[in-house]
């Protein structure tokens, strides 16, 4: 997941463009950065900072040829791109899926942990030099995952592009060649004749390397790994608390006594129940084709899709192709808290529908400092209702779609939420009463975010730990998901009825979606947060977001109580791997943090009537 540019010829103005290109990369990765220049040589710069910063080492005198990667790093800690296998040269953006099958079955020597390696190597293996086209397409052939390359040829003075989801984008200005991972990068300094690259390969010349080597320059400084370890120990599993808790539960849903508001009637049948207004109700599919005709767009795009790589949404991904017949850009935030699972699925989604891909990284490592602090700041003095804050970093997923729809000119966008999320216990420790008719996940408007965030304040100021520099990321994001208008927002499962065995079968036998190891369960799979908070509420409240979940699927009558007890049971179960990756990535100390966690008073003790 990054962002590739390049610029072949000379001109006058090429650093002003070369800087605006990898200033827009730089959007899609943060992490580390490459660039590969000639002025007469080849040379490669790499480090493990911005592309932003990387460009200003450039001496542009005599340059005739340039490209770059601002990089999010999905694996491979210690290595960089470009990646260099003898005079091949490839800037990657996308996952191989199947990189370490493929090294295993074409007999290939590995030398990294990148997936990009497999690119370069198999470039070596299948070169065809009177018919570079062939080569490339035996790469397309044998990689799984989305790809969206540009290899170097430096012996044969030929760089070529190309891509299986459409995220690479070709065009001309003043007789120099450029390309980008978005049209819009290049449509932003002037540049005419932008043109997809995934129909056809592009191949186009540059100077032939005429050293035995070339030159490489690493500015890398040594830095904690942005990636998690995956060291598990059998000690720290045993720390986690499974005892099954003590409950009493609605007689109709799964709620139990310790939910925030919750009241039983004289048939034990909970407030919950008796206010339940039915969301599963979907309009007919034709509403939602009418409403999208007048936005189709011939070949070009024409829809933006939010795009997790979770469940809803990739199943809200293969609805909006297959029975819309849309032509989407899929946008994606990640924010350091998507799990590899996740980023895994919006590779192979994309790759398989032929999907342009748009990402947005924020500043993993000051976002993920950020919520260190607050983790830390709550272990001092734990608050149920203080554990939003935990995730208040992904909020500005809803500033950046709004980015895209300019960007692209597209305003139709079209998301794949499920009408079972919604949780109202999370706001509820912090005091709110439930709405119980609201139809959102999120509740919104102004005065209903004053209230949530003047409850908030309330605990900050018994726990100073939690003035800290995340503040203004927190109201910033809220202020995005909850009070800034929105317009032509749609959702698919407000058309089609949602069914968990229907999601799971399209998604495993048509995509081969990628599950979790650590849990039965397939939602929330791609958030890195979500194993860490569900053990807080399970621990301290005997619950968690996933009752709440089958307690609507019981209201909705699609599954029997007994069910959704059966089903609980495994979905609660705590996730260990997934929790040692989130304390890894974000510096928390594993033992420390649940130790802390078992100690605090536990909620299903209490006299439940």
């Amino acid at each position: 997941m990054c962002g590739i540019f390049g610029i072949i010829g000379n001109h006058s103005n090429f650093k002003k463009d070369i800087t605006s290109l990898a200033k827009s990369a730089s959007r899609r990765g943060k992490d580390s950065s490459g660039i590969l220049i000639n002025n007469n040589a080849y040379a490669i710069l790499t480090a493990d900072y911005d592309i932003r910063k990387l460009i200003k080492k450039i001496h542009f005198k005599n340059i005739n040829m340039i490209l770059g990667i601002g990089r999010l790093i999905t694996n491979g800690n210690n290595d960089n791109q470009p990646y260099k296998k003898n005079k091949i040269i490839v800037f990657h953006n996308g996952i191989v899926l199947n990189d370490k099958e493929l090294f295993l079955k074409e007999k290939l020597l590995r030398n990294n942990n990148i997936d990009t390696e497999i690119i370069a190597a198999l470039a070596e293996k299948y070169l065809d030099k009177n018919n570079i086209e062939n080569t490339i397409k035996t790469i397309l052939s044998k990689c799984e995952g989305m790809i969206s390359s540009a290899i170097c040829f430096t012996e044969l003075g030929k760089l070529v592009l190309f891509t299986n989801n459409g995220s690479l984008y070709y065009a001309e200005k003043k007789g120099l060649k450029y390309f980008s991972s978005e049209a819009y990068h290049l449509k932003k300094i002037g540049c005419i004749n932008i043109e997809k690259v995934i129909k056809n390969f592009k191949i186009i010349d540059i100077p032939k390397c005429k050293r035995e080597k070339i030159e490489e320059n690493n500015f890398s400084i040594k830095r904690r790994h942005l990636l998690p370890e995956k060291k598990y120990s059998k000690f720290e599993k045993n720390l986690l608390n499974y005892t099954k808790p003590i409950l009493v539960r609605c007689t109709k849903c799964l709620l139990p006594h310790t939910m925030p508001f919750i009241k039983f009637d004289s048939n034990g049948v909970c407030n919950y129940c008796l206010n339940y207004d039915k969301k599963n109700k979907p309009r007919n599919i034709l509403e939602l084709k009418k409403i999208v005709k007048k936005f189709k767009n011939g070949n070009n795009n024409d829809c933006i899709v939010p795009f997790s790589g979770g469940r809803d949404s990739s199943f809200g991904l293969h609805l909006i192709v297959k029975e819309l017949e849309l032509n989407p850009i899929t946008y994606t935030y990640d924010w350091g808290m998507t799990s590899d699972i996740g980023r895994k699925n919006i590779s192979l989604m994309c790759s398989k529908l032929g999907i342009e891909n748009i990402i947005v990284a924020a500043d993993i490592k000051k976002k993920r400092e950020n919520i260190k602090k607050n983790v830390e700041a709550w272990l001092k003095n734990p608050h149920l209702g203080m554990i939003s804050l935990f995730t208040a970093g992904d909020k500005h997923f809803y500033q950046f779609v709004e980015d895209i729809k300019k960007e692209t000119g597209i305003n139709l966008n079209i998301w794949g939420s499920s009408p079972y999320e919604i949780t109202h216990f999370k706001s509820g420790y912090l005091g709110i009463k439930p709405d119980f008719f609201s139809k959102g996940v999120y509740s919104r408007g102004v005065l209903k975010q004053l209230n949530y965030q003047y409850l908030r304040f309330k605990q900050m100021f018994k726990n100073p730990y939690y003035l800290n520099s995340s503040l203004w990321d927190t109201i910033l994001g809220e202020y995005y998901r909850s009070i800034k208008s929105k317009s032509f927002y749609h959702y698919i499962f407000d058309y089609w009825k949602w069914d968990e065995e229907e999601i799971e079968k399209v998604l495993v036998e048509k995509y081969d979606w990628i599950l979790a190891e650590d849990t039965k369960t397939s939602w929330r799979i791609g958030d890195g947060t979500a194993s860490f908070y569900n053990y807080i509420y399970y621990t301290v409240a005997g619950f968690t977001e996933h009752d709440t979940f089958r307690s609507n699927q019981i209201r909705e009558g699609v599954i029997s109580r007994d069910q959704g007890l059966k089903l609980i049971e495994k979905d609660n179960i705590p996730r260990y791997e997934s929790i040692n990756e989130y304390f890894d990535l974000i510096g928390v100390d594993f033992e420390y943090a649940i130790k802390t966690i078992n100690k605090i008073p536990k909620l299903w003790y209490q006299n439940p009537r």
